[in-house]
Parts: structure tokens; C-alpha cells; sequence
């Protein structure tokens, strides 16, 4: 029975540079293949063209190169692309690029599915079938830079985490993917251009903390009451508001970065004046801004988008001490764009 082939971007560039001894063949042998594969982006080991082709023979023997494919790309009225992206075993995610008039944002996926239970989400209704790897979160990102500069004229400017997924339940890989990012080796993008979302998990939040992270953090946040917030997000009883205030003071202590909230307003659920000042009050525990999120309904269910007299209340309440709030309005509606609110964020990472 044959063996499964590792895929070669699992691999650190120490241990190609040893591969490459082993097989009595030099050490930079490593190095060269190790650029082709990052900052070249070599979808073939046929596309290394200054390695030897008996070189190439072996790698082919011993190694796959797991690309991401972009099976269906979608272009919206307003400039947003929206891709479908298939991974090597069948599986697909969504990942979109967001314009505006001075940037373009990637907005990437961290799961297939997703491991948490957000009621208003649609990828929350999809089992959380993996985690994605390191070299497959990059693709992405390799892809909406190519649409970036094809359709905008210039490279990607910003990259949140926002796409199918939370990202603190596949940390390693994330911060894997964000290491090679920001590497001189692979894109060289600055750390301070790319948000992390998640919705709230305490202990990881502390962790990036003691990680010194540089990327900056938004809370998918959505009620500041715990009866609430766990309707809205079932999963969270586990992780109390009171935890996740204490992970946010602990996360701004040790990197003193600012957090955003990500804040859906919803008809009849927390557009009343008791959540309001709930909020107030939860963005004095640590330097914040808030977006405002405009919801794009998945269903005629509970959730509907509230009036722009409770989204103006919300407004008024926060600029009174002095937090910065925007509003995001709803990307991409003639594509049915993404999973959930994914196309709904022009993040500022």
C-alpha cells in the first residue's frame, strides 16, 4: 500500500535544508525550494526552474504541494470578490476581498465549518469539519493579492479574520499562517495590517497576549448582558462576560493595543436602552472602538436587521465617552456574499 504524501509546505526550511543532506544533495538546496515555495508561490514542483530536474524527480516522489484552487469567483456591483475555494481533499471555504477607495481587504477563513454554535451566523449551521492548514490560510491570501492587484491596481493592503471559522480554536495554524505572512520570506506584510476575530475565548485572548502578538484583536461581542449574548451565542455560557472583561484587561495590559468590537444590532433583541447602556459600560473596562454592523439576514427567523433609529441611539451613546464607533454597512448583497457577516466587514486591521 502506498503511503500518503506529506505535503512539503509542512515542512520549516531547516528541515528541507536536512532532507536535502539526507539525500546527499547540499543544504541551500533547501533554501531555493523553500522561496519557491512561499514567496514564489510554486503551485508545481515542475515551476522550480533554477532546481535540476533529477531534484524535482525526487521531490515529486516524496512530497505533495497542497495548493487551494478558486473554484467560483464572484465580482459584486460594489467591487467586492467573493471566492469559493477548494481545498486538495474536496472541501471548500470562502474567503473575499473587500475594496475601498484607499485599500483592499482580505477576509480569510481559519475552518472548514466552524467549531462554535453563533445562532445568527450560517456557517455556525455547518459541522466544523477541520482545521485549515498554515500553507491553505495563506493561499488565500495569495489569491485576493493577485485580485487586488488585477481588478485595483495595487497589492493587498489589510487582512482580517473574519472568514468561516474561529480562528483561536486553530491557533497554532493561524499564528503559523500570520508568521509566514508577515515574514521577509513570504509576503512581508506588516503585522499591524492584519485583525484577528474571534468571538470571545478567554484563555486564548491571554495567550496572544503572552505570545506578544503584533496583529491587532476585534471581539465578535453582540451584548454586553450574559442572558443575552448567550442566546445570541450559546457557546459563550461557558465563557461569561465577566472572563471575557478579564482576558480584554489582561490582553490590553501586556500589549497595549486597543480592541474592537464587532456588534450586530438586532430588531427586538438588544436594541433596547438596558443593552445600550450595557455596552457603555463594557467599552470603559478597556480602551476599544466599536463597529456597528449591518445585518444581512440568513432567514426570515429571529434575526432582523434593527432600525436605524436604535443603531443612532447606540451612536449617540458611545461618542458621549468619547469611543470611536463606524458603521459597517452590508458588502457584496448581489453575490449572497459568504458565510455569515463575512462579507459584511471593512475591517481596519
Amino acid at each position: 500500500m502506498q503511503m500518503e504524501k506529506k505535503d512539503i509546505r509542512a515542512l520549516s526550511k531547516e528541515e528541507l535544508r536536512d532532507f536535502f543532506v539526507a539525500n546527499n544533495d547540499k543544504a541551500f538546496r533547501g533554501n531555493q525550494v523553500y522561496e519557491w515555495l512561499w514567496s514564489k508561490g510554486a503551485h508545481s514542483f515542475d515551476d522550480m526552474t533554477n532546481v535540476a530536474k533529477a531534484t524535482r524527480s525526487m521531490l515529486e516522489d516524496n512530497f505533495v504541494i497542497n495548493h487551494i484552487k478558486v473554484d467560483t469567483m464572484q465580482r459584486s456591483s460594489d467591487g467586492t470578490v467573493k471566492n469559493a475555494v477548494r481545498l486538495h481533499d474536496g472541501l471548500v471555504v470562502e474567503s473575499v476581498l473587500i475594496p475601498t477607495d484607499t485599500r483592499t481587504t482580505a477576509c480569510v477563513s481559519s475552518q472548514v465549518g466552524c467549531s462554535l454554535d453563533c445562532n445568527f451566523c450560517a456557517t455556525a449551521r455547518l459541522k466544523r469539519m477541520r482545521n485549515l492548514e498554515p500553507a491553505e490560510i495563506y493561499d488565500q491570501v495569495i489569491a485576493i493579492d493577485k485580485e487586488s492587484r488585477l481588478y485595483y491596481n495595487h497589492p493587498l493592503s489589510n487582512i482580517v479574520f473574519m472568514g468561516m471559522g474561529e480562528p483561536l480554536m486553530n491557533y497554532n495554524n493561524v499564528m503559523k499562517a500570520i508568521d509566514m505572512i508577515t515574514s521577509s520570506e513570504g509576503l512581508g506584510m506588516s503585522p499591524k495590517r492584519i485583525m484577528v476575530s474571534t468571538s470571545g475565548i478567554p484563555k486564548m485572548i491571554k495567550k496572544m497576549a503572552d505570545d506578544d502578538v503584533k496583529f491587532k484583536l476585534a471581539v465578535s461581542l453582540h451584548s454586553a448582558i450574559d442572558e443575552i449574548r448567550s442566546r445570541i451565542m450559546p457557546f459563550s455560557k461557558n465563557f461569561p462576560l465577566a472572563d471575557l472583561r478579564e482576558s480584554l484587561e489582561y490582553w490590553y495590559r501586556k500589549t497595549k493595543c486597543k480592541v474592537s468590537y464587532e456588534y450586530v444590532v438586532w430588531k427586538g433583541i438588544n436594541d433596547d436602552k438596558a443593552s445600550i447602556d450595557a455596552l457603555v459600560k463594557f467599552c470603559k473596562y478597556v480602551p476599544c472602538k466599536v463597529n456597528l454592523i449591518e445585518y444581512n439576514p440568513i432567514d426570515d427567523g429571529e434575526f432582523q436587521q434593527a432600525s436605524e433609529e436604535s443603531i443612532n441611539a447606540y451612536i449617540k451613546a458611545l461618542e458621549n465617552i468619547g469611543v470611536v464607533v463606524k458603521v459597517r454597512r452590508s458588502r457584496g448583497k448581489d453575490i449572497d456574499a459568504a458565510c455569515g457577516q463575512l462579507a459584511n466587514k471593512e475591517a481596519e486591521a
